[in-house]
Parts: C-alpha cells; structure tokens; sequence
C-alpha cells in the first residue's frame, strides 16, 4: 500500500504525514501490531514519531526492538508482547524469526523486505491462532519499492520463494569443531574426515583442506608458534586428540560463530571526528567519500581500529550512509523483476494502450487500481523517454553527464550483492588496462563508474570471463578493508587469536592488530592457506555473490543478456535513484523532495519536448548546503538566546547543531527527556523540531573513572603486549640462528609472559651469554630484557 497517490510529486511533509496517519489507522484497527523496519535508526525513528503524533493512543503501549539494545531491554519487550501489553512493537531483523512473542494480528514491512522468504517470515509472526489468517501490509514509499514490492506479492503468492545460501567448506568453522571432536576422543583420521563429510556443508571437502587444518591445530608450523599461535591438538600415526589441561578451557571460553563488532575511530590527523560502524569501513575503498555529523570526508585507509580520511567539501559521497544496514534485493526476486520489466517492455513496443497495459499489470501482480496506475506511469516515462527497458535479458549502460561531470551507470538489476561483486571486477579491470583509480556506487538495481573523462568501462566488463572471476576478485580484493576485518573473523573463530584466555578477554582493537600480523605470517608461509582461503570466501559467497555473478558474465559472453548503451543529460527515469545517491545524504529530506521532483521535471519536459528549468545538480547542492549553514546559524543564534536554560545546556546544544551525535553530556540529554513538555511549549518552533529529529541519534558520553581507568588499563595493557610481541620476534629469529634448545625457549617464553619460575640450566645459560660479549644476533630490546630478567633471578 501506498500513503499517497502520487509518490514522486506530493512534498515530504504531506507524505510523511500521511504515512504515519496510515500507519496509526492500521494500528488502531488491529489488538497488536509487529512493525518492521529496514535499518536500526528507522525503528527508534518510527516509535518517537507515533508518539509525538499520537500521543493520546501510545501511552506506554509502544515499543521497539532491534539488535542496539541492551539484551534486558529487548527481554521486556518480548515480555510485555507475550503478556499482550502493548498495542505496538517496531523492529529491525530482531524480530523476524520464529520465536515465542506471543499473538500479533497485524504485520506492517516499512519498505521493501528484498526477498520472498525473508517477507513470508515476517508475515508469519501473525495469525498464530487455529482459523486465524496470517495478515501483512507493505507500505512503500518510492516508485522502485512499488514495483519491486508488488512482484514481491506476486512471487510469495505463486510460492516462488529464494534459494537459501548455504556457505560450504567454512574451515574456520571446521577448525573449531576438529578441537572439539579432540576433546570428546581420540579419532583416527580417515574415520574422522567420514563424519566431517557427513554434514551436507563438508560434502565437498578436500582431503587436502581437512589435513592443512590438522596441521594447524597440530602445531606443525613452526611459523605460525612464532607469532604465538600454539597447537591445541595432539597428533600421531593417524590419530588426533586433545593437548594440555587447559584445552577444554580455551575452546569452551572462545568457541562460536559470531564475531565481535565494534565501532571505528575516525580521525583527520590526530583530530578526531566521529565514529563509525565497523560494517560500514569494511566496504571503504581509499578514495571513498562519505557523510559524518553533516560533513562528507574521504578514506585514506584504516590502521587498527582508527580510520584515517580527509576534509572532501568539494565532492558528492559515493557510499550512503545505509550501507552498512540495508538488507539486499535476492539475486531470484531481482530476476522476477527483471522478466516483469520485460514483459512490460514487449507490451509498450507493441503498441498496446493504457487500458490493455494496466489489465496486465492488475493481473499479473495482484495489485489494485492506484499502485496498477503507478506502476504504468513510472514504466511509461522510461519508455517515452528513450525506449529502453533494462530488463533481465538486457543490461543497459548510461553515459549521463552532467557539467563536466560524467557517470556511466549499468542498469544491472541483480540485487546488490552481485552488484558488488560485478562494480569491482569492472573497476579492477579499469584499474590494470587503464591504470586509473575510479569511484563505485551500487544499489540493487546497478552500479555507476565515475573517474573523469575517456573512461572505457565496456571494454573493460567485456574483459572479464566467468572462468577466470574468482583470479580478478581474490586479486581485487585482497589489500581490501573488507578483507581484513573478515579475515579477523575467521581467525578467531578457528582459534588462531583467542578472544579469551586464562580469565582475560582481547579487545576487538586488539584482535584486528594480530590478525594483520597473522595475515602477513600466513601470506608469507603459504597465500592459499586454509584460513586465508575461508576469508576470501566469505567475502565473494557471503558477503558478495560471486557465482550469480559468474552466471551473468555467462550470459553476456553467450549473447542471452545483451548490452545497450545511451548517452543522456538528465538521468533516466530508472536510473534517476542511482544517479543522484551520492547527493541525498547531503541534502535535507524536504531538499531530497524537492531535488527528485525537479529531475522529474525535466524527464517529463525531455519526454514531451518542451523546455524546462535546468537543474545544475552540483548548483543545487551548493545552494542546499550554503542554505543549510545559514539555518545552522540560526539554530545556534536561538540556542544562545534560550531563557532559563543552564549555559551547559546551551553549549551542548550548538555541539549537536555543529553535527555532534557521541560524547553529548548525559545531562543534556536526561534533560531533554524530563522538559519535554517545557521545550515543545517555549522553545522557537524549528529548534524543538531540529532536536527532536536528530535526538534518537545522540550518544552520551559520560566521563566516569571506572571507565577512565578502564580505558587507561586497556593502553598500558595494549602497550605491554606490544613490547612483548617485539620480544617474543626478536627472540625467535636470534634462536633459530643459534638452535637453542628448546627447554631454554620454553622457559624465556615463560620470562616473557611475566613467569619467572625457570630451570637453573637457563639461568647458567643467561650469565653464560652475559658473562662476554654479546653477539649481534641478539637485538638491543630482547637483550636488555635478559639481563633484567637476569638480575632479577640472581
């Protein structure tokens, strides 16, 4: 369903409000409603505006439910849901699955669910009662969500639900459970490596992989010990079982597939900006730009857990801020899509008329006579306007410039995750035929080059060979920021870095430290090692869709997907979202509004041949941007200028008007919660309104000393393990050149690790290699830590 007749047209405000009125209709005619919505931000956003719209019909019987909250708060809530006290709940992916939460008549998907079995999932939360109906409305507010909505309905009713995804051979995971089978018994191998393939995951494992993870676990890299990584299993003769009393310990403590995420310090210099999520640096590329506290910077690289980025004022962001949330369109529903436009593309070049089309659209989609209309005339502009449909036979590449600007946009509707994959085979390609850096952008429905003139993107798509893929994308992403945050996933579920480990937890900062220093060690000993194999995997088959990709490339090489090209000055009527994604993040939303209906604007004149107002895209952000800094000041103007409001609430206010979201004083923001009421009834009318938009967005920042000393533990902490793994290095190579005996390794390990209980042979051996001169073998660092250790055992 729709809020609005026209999507593209009505002004934000009137949509806006119109969608939060349907929404309350739907909830007020219904005992409980589940709502869902796309992002985390969007269900904070959802409950604070049937609030403050309705505040008489949501008076504690309101709440929401997403992965951010506090695992007690989420807990309450599916309480209050089970006991039916509340009258509403909004949620992210939280919520989807089949667990207990009690009767729901009603479920409302707030745009798209991007596939059949994840909208049939959530539809299933409701009518869990004999003869009861399981009821679902989608409320869709642009013209893309429509159709892709309605083909959506389509496929769920005709039961053609998305293939599952299921990841095979994961050898981090493998490793894992090898320690666990050797905790349980001794196994011999062969009878092991039968029951590992009895799993449908391992039916296809090779022997090889099976024994290189062995080997692992077995401490049979003698480089890998190096950087502290100790074997966890015995053996011997064919037969594997548990090392060391503490075996069970660490497996028990450090066992289990989900890995730690944590936030990214951003940093210009040494001057910190903001902080990120660490999904959304992984898919940064140097050279990226994207928004931060209202201001766009571009990634330099990251080191750690701080990302280093520069001021970017003159250039639009090419990663949306969403990025990291957004659930992708499924490559099986992108093609439902695909056929659909293809079908619609046969009709308008028959010359079939409106009456005709529409009986169509009403019968193949089951939709009614105001989304049938809508569908028509959204398909229509793109056919009057360049009589091309991209479609699932036909991938159509638009050279669309603007200025002296030019993207070159590949209507390839694939769903986002091949869309990934494709954009940075293509940019590789570019990268090595052509030698030039360029900048991606990719929704569901394509992706678009931009990287100056004389750009020769076909060329370089044509290059690329569905056999030779996996080559172009192991090389393509391996010095990758998404590469190594995966690879420090695997790493910790195999076990190479244990996340705890003798009462003791590793910071997430911490972890991505070792693991690049790992990866090195790993890349050096063998660069298809089993570990590094699995995170290349997970990024092409998890995370992007390298097979469908390869079956595109399939079909291009055999001529079933054609390419069309068009040059045009104002974007498509289909590629209008993607041509201008860069800029809405920089916009306000009544600017987004305003932007897309002048675009629109000139479709309709291009289409009809009249003149129109040309809209300059780089002028109109500008203006926006210029008018959002004098608004800013007025802001700050009337914040200054508040009554009776304490000096630090006035300063923490015009931080936020700045563009700080962490670090506010939590006295600031438990105040706006107690004067709610006082700040809607005397505070200028665009102040209230401007807070109250950006306050679900704000994060304290407390000072208190546990933290403090926390923090102030965690660098001396990081600082030691530091210094220690120089002395562990440093020793390392001096032993290997000098084939120490390895009790006296043993036990400078142990001196190393703060263990000062050692054998009298290697307190002789230490005034031995004191008592001389001492050779240049040993490193400055590792021999003034011995002569301590040694006075200290004297």
């Amino acid at each position: 369903v729709s809020p609005v007749d026209n999507l593209i047209d009505t002004p934000h405000s009137a949509a806006h409000h119109a969608m939060y009125s349907l929404i309350d209709d739907l909830i007020q005619k219904h005992k409980t409603t589940l709502i869902f919505t796309n992002t985390r931000s969007a269900t904070e956003r959802v409950v604070d505006h049937l609030k403050n719209r309705f505040p008489k019909n949501y008076l504690g019987n309101i709440g929401a439910h997403h992965g951010s909250m506090s695992k007690r708060a989420r807990l309450e809530i599916e309480n209050k849901l089970r006991n039916g006290e509340l009258k509403a709940v909004v949620c992210s992916t939280s919520l989807e699955l089949g667990i207990d939460i009690g009767y729901i008549d009603l479920v409302i998907c707030l745009g798209s669910p991007k596939s059949v079995a994840r909208f049939l999932q959530r539809a299933g939360r409701s009518g869990h009662r004999l003869h009861e109906t399981v009821k679902a409305r989608i409320i869709v507010m642009d013209r893309d969500d429509l159709v892709e909505c309605s083909v959506l309905l389509k496929s769920a009713v005709e039961k053609k639900i998305d293939r599952v995804h299921i990841p095979c051979n994961a050898l981090d995971v493998l490793a894992q459970q090898l320690i666990g089978f050797g905790l349980e018994q001794v196994w011999d191998e062969k009878e092991l490596f039968k029951v590992v393939k009895q799993s449908y995951c391992y039916k296809d494992l090779k022997l090889s992989d099976f024994n290189q993870i062995l080997s692992y676990l077995a401490g049979e890299f003698a480089e890998l010990e190096d950087r502290r990584v100790y074997a966890k299993i015995w053996r011997e003769n064919g037969r594997i079982g548990k090392r060391g009393k503490l075996g069970r310990v660490i497996f028990m403590t450090n066992v289990g597939t989900i890995p730690d995420e944590t936030f990214i310090t951003v940093k210009v210099g040494n001057e910190t900006v903001g902080m990120l999520d660490e999904g959304f640096v992984e898919r940064l590329k140097p050279g990226d730009v994207f928004v931060l506290g209202g201001e766009t910077y571009m990634f330099k690289f990251s080191r750690g857990m701080v990302a280093q980025v520069s001021a970017s004022a003159n250039r639009p962001p090419t990663v949306p801020s969403w990025v990291s949330e957004m659930l992708p369109l499924s490559f099986d529903l992108a093609n439902e899509i695909g056929r659909f436009r293809r079908l619609m593309l046969d009709r308008f070049s028959a010359g079939e008329n409106k009456a005709s089309i529409v009986k169509f659209i009403h019968e193949y989609l089951y939709v009614d006579n105001k989304a049938a209309n809508a569908i028509y005339e959204y398909f229509k502009e793109q056919y009057d306007y360049c009589k091309k449909m991209p479609n699932d036979k036909v991938v159509l590449v638009e050279f669309y410039k603007e200025g002296t600007e030019e993207k070159i946009i590949f209507h390839s509707l694939f769903g986002r995750r091949v869309n990934d994959c494709l954009s940075r085979a293509v940019a590789f390609a570019i990268s090595r035929t052509e030698h030039k850096d360029v900048e991606l952008g990719i929704n569901d429905n394509g992706f678009y080059i931009s990287g100056g003139k004389k750009l020769n993107p076909l060329k370089a798509l044509r290059l690329l060979k569905a056999e030779k893929l996996g080559l172009v994308m192991n090389a393509a992403i391996e010095k990758s920021e998404v590469f190594k945050r995966r690879f420090r996933h695997c790493a910790t579920r195999s076990l190479m870095i244990l996340r705890n480990y003798m009462g003791r937890q590793k910071r997430v900062g911490r972890q991505q430290v070792s693991s690049m220093i790992l990866m090195s060690a790993l890349k050096q000993l063998d660069p298809d090692f089993g570990i590094l194999k699995e995170a290349r995997r997970e990024c092409l088959e998890d995370l992007m869709d390298i097979e469908n990709t390869k079956k595109v490339l399939e079909g291009i090489e055999k001529g079933s997907i054609k390419i069309v090209e068009l040059e045009t000055s104002v974007p498509t009527p289909f590629g209008l979202n993607l041509a201008l994604q860069g800029y809405m993040d920089i916009l306000k939303i009544e600017d987004k509004y305003e932007f897309l209906r002048r675009m629109h604007e000139q479709i309709l004149a291009k289409i009809s041949g009249r003149k129109a107002e040309h809209v300059c895209v780089s002028g109109f952000v500008a203006s926006s941007q210029a008018a959002r800094s004098e608004f800013k000041e007025i802001l700050k103007r009337e914040a200054w200028n508040l009554k009776r409001v304490p000096r630090f609430v006035k300063t923490e206010l015009v931080r936020v008007i700045s563009g700080e979201r962490k670090n506010i004083d939590s006295r600031f923001i438990e105040g706006v919660k107690k004067y709610k009421d006082e700040i809607e009834k005397s505070w200028p009318d665009e102040l209230k309104k401007f807070l109250f938009n950006v306050f679900d967005d704000l994060k304290s920042g407390d000072f208190s000393y546990e933290e403090f000393w926390d923090e102030e533990t965690a660098k001396k902490e990081a600082k030691v393990e530091e210094e220690k793994q120089l002395l562990f290095e440093q020793f390392n190579v001096a032993a290997k050149k000098l084939n120490l005996d390895s009790q006296i390794r043993y036990d400078v390990y142990k001196l190393i690790s703060g263990d000062n209980e050692v054998r009298d042979d290697t307190v002789k051996w230490l005034k031995d290699l004191f008592g001389k001169s001492v050779p240049k073998v040993w490193k400055d660092d590792i021999a003034r830590f011995l002569q301590g250790k040694l006075r200290e055992l004297k």
